[in-house]
C-alpha cells in the first residue's frame, strides 16, 4: 500500500531522475516538471492500493511524455492538413462572417453527428484526442479520422462554392 508519506519519500528519492528523463524526451524543462508532478498527483488521488517502485515511476513518466508527444503530433498533422490549402488567404480576409456561417451550415448538413460531436469536443472544449476517445469509446485513430474526414469535407465544399 502506498500512503502519503511513502509518496513523499518516493518523490524525494526519484524526482531528479524522473525530471531528467522527461526533459530529455520533451526538450522542455517546465513541461517535464509538470509531467512529473502530474504523476505524483495521480498517485495521491489514486484510490488503488498499489506498491509503487522507482521503476514504476520512471515508466509512468515515460508513458506520459510519449502520450504528450503523440497528442502534439496528431494535433500538428490535423493543423497541417487543414491549413496547407489555405495559405493563400490573407489573415485579415479569412474567415469573414459569411464564410463562418457557411462553415457552420456545412457542419450541420454534411458532417455526421458523431463527427460533429468530436469537432465540438476538440475545437470548442479543447479536449485532447485521448480524452475524446475515452469519452466516446473509440480509438484515438478513429477520432483523428473523423476530424480529418470532416475537415476535408468542409474544405472541399467551400472550394466548390468559391
Amino acid at each position: 500500500m502506498t500512503n502519503r508519506n511513502d509518496i513523499e519519500q518516493l518523490f524525494k528519492a526519484h524526482y531528479a531522475q524522473m525530471r531528467r528523463l522527461a526533459a530529455a524526451l520533451l526538450h522542455d524543462d517546465d513541461l517535464a516538471r509538470d509531467i512529473v508532478h502530474d504523476v505524483f498527483a495521480s498517485l495521491l488521488d489514486s484510490p488503488l492500493d498499489i506498491t509503487v517502485t522507482g521503476g514504476y515511476l520512471i515508466k509512468a513518466v515515460r508513458n506520459r511524455c510519449l502520450n504528450h508527444i503523440r497528442d502534439c503530433e496528431i494535433h500538428q498533422r490535423i493543423a497541417n492538413r487543414y491549413f496547407i490549402d489555405h495559405e493563400e488567404y490573407d489573415s485579415e480576409d479569412w474567415p469573414d462572417e459569411e464564410t463562418i456561417a457557411r462553415i457552420y451550415n456545412l457542419i450541420d448538413s454534411e458532417i455526421s453527428p458523431q463527427a460533429r460531436h468530436i469537432m465540438e469536443l476538440r475545437f470548442s472544449e479543447k479536449l485532447p484526442f485521448s480524452h475524446i476517445a475515452a469519452s466516446i469509446g473509440i480509438s484515438e485513430t478513429a477520432v483523428y479520422r473523423h476530424l480529418s474526414h470532416a475537415l476535408t469535407t468542409i474544405r472541399k465544399k467551400l472550394n466548390e462554392n468559391g
